[in-house]
């Protein structure tokens, strides 16, 4: 699949010209990605501690180096992705949605136990992380140069062409053109991370609802749910390449590792983002790992992991397209930081928490969920604002990812930390765990919001792109 193929027939949208059915066949691919992606964090080390009988300390080093060997890889897998096209495009998309199925089901349904349980469970971590970082990273970029078919593939078509046009009717197209770029780009992120969070509520409420059944019924529960995520990875990636705004690969000539890291040294804007976004990342990471712990040990409410999930998880989804559109008026770097105080907010709350306080938490799961939404859906649309014309865009995608899986790695960290502070799962926890699961994150939290001060001015960031 190419940028030359037949786009498919579209009517016109604000969203530069592309129909709403088009972005819902592009965001589609966002539903199972989800679900392959946070609630794993989630869920599989209190599955595999808790019900499979792994040690917490083991699992946590396990989590840490899987992630880390998936943080090491995505920067080569951008730079193959930026060389695809056509069928090679598309068998590429095809072949991470088979491993993903296979690394997917692996994890909740392991034919090991004993010892050799700790090696299965890192051998699918590492093949789940490699097939999703497959798709999502070429998914990403995909979404990243929808702007080159706005009007026009010409230059004058990408916003950061403003300033070398000098000529007024030139200018006042520009533009008309920079508006609809960036307003393709916010319909394209809302639909993706729109479905996408209607993936994380899925995979949020069904596993919680099949874990606290007998071990019988969770096992036959568990082979549906698989079966239902295979579908719909495979439905996700056939309307991707069937239905959705053609794949636009930038004609540039790939460069060296040198070269690479030269450039994205000399992005400035792209290297104050990074900060702000890593530590961000991590700040959500802590939480995404330690909530089931939190829930079950600290609250004493176990029985309502899957209510509290989904209430955060949905909360995300509403307020996603309110994000959106407060980015559409505001500016998506104003947007951002609003919802980082929100966030900052909800985990405040969340750390003075105690057994019983299930009210309260449930509060502060809908805040957190409505700040999550703007985390998901604003920090790729400032990615992409970034990259200049005639740089490969997947390059990018690929160190931001393993930007937020080094978050995700780190965050593994936590589980032994708290056995170094003698908490043990399924038994009544103190301080120590609220503690690290809602005030290490705060402060996390806090330092990308002051270092995202230091983030350009949309009007500059034009400048810098001239």
């Amino acid at each position: 699949m190419t940028a030359e193929r037949a786009a498919p027939a579209q009517t016109a949208s604000p969203a530069g010209g592309q129909s709403q059915l088009a972005l819902a066949a592009y965001g589609a691919l966002g539903l199972p990605l989800a679900m392959a992606a946070l609630p794993v964090y989630v869920q599989i080390p209190a599955y595999y501690s808790t019900q499979l009988g792994l040690a917490l300390a083991g699992t946590g080093w396990v989590l840490f180096l899987a992630r880390l060997v998936d943080t090491v890889q995505d920067p080569w897998l951008g730079r193959w992705i930026d060389r695809l096209q056509g069928a090679g495009l598309q068998r590429w998309f095809w072949l991470g949605a088979i491993l993903l199925a296979l690394g997917f089901s692996g994890l909740w349904l392991p034919p090991v136990e004993g010892g050799y349980l700790l090696l299965w469970l890192g051998v699918m971590l590492v093949l789940a992380y490699t097939a999703h970082s497959m798709l999502n990273i070429a998914y990403l970029a995909w979404g990243a140069r929808l702007t080159a078919s706005v009007n026009s593939p010409t230059p004058e078509a990408h916003p950061a062409a403003a300033s070398a046009v000098v000529n007024d009717d030139k200018s006042q197209n520009v533009g008309t053109a920079a508006q609809a770029a960036g307003g393709l780009l916010l319909g394209a992120a809302g639909w993706r991370e729109g479905l996408g969070l209607a993936g994380v509520v899925v995979a949020s409420v069904v596993p919680a609802y099949w874990l606290a059944q007998p071990a019988a019924e969770r096992v036959n529960g568990l082979w549906w749910y698989c079966g239902f995520f295979v579908l719909a990875l495979l439905l996700g990636v056939g309307l991707l390449q069937r239905w959705a705004p053609a794949w636009q690969r930038a004609a540039v000539t790939q460069p060296s590792w040198r070269e690479s890291w030269q450039q994205w040294r000399g992005n400035r804007a792209f290297v104050r983002l990074c900060w702000p976004y890593w530590i961000n990342a991590v700040s959500v990471a802590i939480p995404a790992t330690l909530a089931p712990f939190f829930i079950q040990d600290r609250l004493q409410a176990g029985a309502q992991i899957g209510l509290f999930l989904g209430a955060y998880f949905l909360a995300a989804a509403i307020g996603l397209p309110l994000w959106v559109r407060l980015a559409a008026r505001l500016g998506t770097l104003c947007t951002w930081r609003l919802g980082m105080l929100l966030a900052l907010v909800a985990f405040c709350g969340a750390s003075l928490l105690g057994a019983g306080d299930s009210q309260a938490y449930l509060l502060i799961c809908i805040l957190a969920g409505l700040a999550l939404g703007a985390d998901l859906a604003l920090p790729p649309v400032l990615l992409a604002g970034c990259i200049r014309p005639g740089e490969a865009a997947a390059g990018y995608f690929g160190l931001w990812t393993l930007l937020g899986k080094l978050a995700l790695a780190v965050s593994g960290l936590a589980l032994p930390l708290l056995a170094l502070l003698d908490y043990q799962p399924g038994q009544p926890a103190g301080p120590a765990l609220a503690w690290v699961y809602a005030g290490l994150p705060c402060l996390f939290k806090l330092a990308a919001l002051c270092l995202l001060r230091r983030y350009p001015a949309p009007e500059r960031l034009e400048s810098h792109h001239a």
